[in-house]
């Protein structure tokens, strides 16, 4: 079972995790940055959906506890899809008991179909913007889908810097988010500015989320010097080294 790129899918001993693919075809949500929409497009993939639930089987070749993204090149949550899949992808999740799954998602209103997610499953919301943010943030107000629920700002697109009806860290809460993702577009190369990120990891360090800065990151952070205002994007305080946390699990 191919291990994934993803740095942040990582396993519990801290080797890189894996990913797998039940539905293939070209997705709905056809995100202008979406790098599997451009390989589909390039290599002249077939791009029909159709379900391929033998993308489980590569499961059962793992021979420790391990981490798998599942649908890292589709909205597994999109309304266009049968009913009859997701429902296969959590029951099956849950055959596994010694491995995590992880979903994600841009589709966040659909969430509350499958809730509560198995014990397993980590849940995660993208959010390109504040707006996409504060309607993440809002449905994990409502209800606690997963043992783990998390935000993924990636591709971190823009960002009006306290441009909130109040403070950031009022929004953020420990209790409704158990981590926090942060990364750049990647082709074309497109990264937030140095402040934004800043707002973000001051804001989750005053909530106590976790945070996991990107590799691609590094081009923008790098520049600076440790210390001072930038001193929490990096790990331990250590300049060149960039924080990447993973989440504190419940009990």
């Amino acid at each position: 079972m191919p291990k994934t790129k993803i740095e942040w899918v990582k396993n519990p001993d801290g080797s890189q995790g894996y990913t797998i693919n039940p539905v293939k075809g070209l997705c709905p949500m056809a995100c202008s940055y979406c790098y599997a929409r451009r390989m589909y497009k390039r290599f002249k993939w077939q791009e029909e959906v159709r379900w391929w639930p033998e993308a489980w089987d590569l499961v059962d070749t793992l021979k420790k506890p391990s981490r798998v993204f599942v649908g890292s090149t589709f909205e597994l949550f999109h309304e266009s899809l049968p009913y009859n899949w997701m429902e296969y992808n959590l029951l099956t999740a849950k055959k596994y008991p010694q491995h995590t799954f992880i979903f994600l998602t841009k589709q966040p209103q659909n969430l509350i179909k499958w809730s509560p997610f198995p014990g397993n499953c980590w849940v995660g919301v993208t959010a390109t913007d504040q707006d996409m943010l504060l309607i993440a943030l809002n449905h994990f107000y409502e209800h606690r889908i997963a043992k783990v629920q998390f935000i993924s700002l990636e591709p971190f697109l823009s960002w009006e810097t306290g441009h909130w009806i109040h403070p950031l860290p009022q929004h953020l809460s420990k209790k409704d988010v158990d981590w926090l993702i942060i990364g750049a577009q990647t082709s074309p190369y497109k990264p937030p500015e140095i402040e934004w990120v800043r707002e973000i990891v001051n804001a989750a360090d005053k909530a106590g989320i976790p945070v996991f800065l990107k590799d691609n990151l590094k081009p923008l952070l790098v520049t600076y010097k440790d210390g001072g205002e930038y001193a929490p994007l990096w790990a331990n305080g250590g300049y060149g080294t960039l924080r990447q946390e993973l989440p504190s699990l419940r009990g």
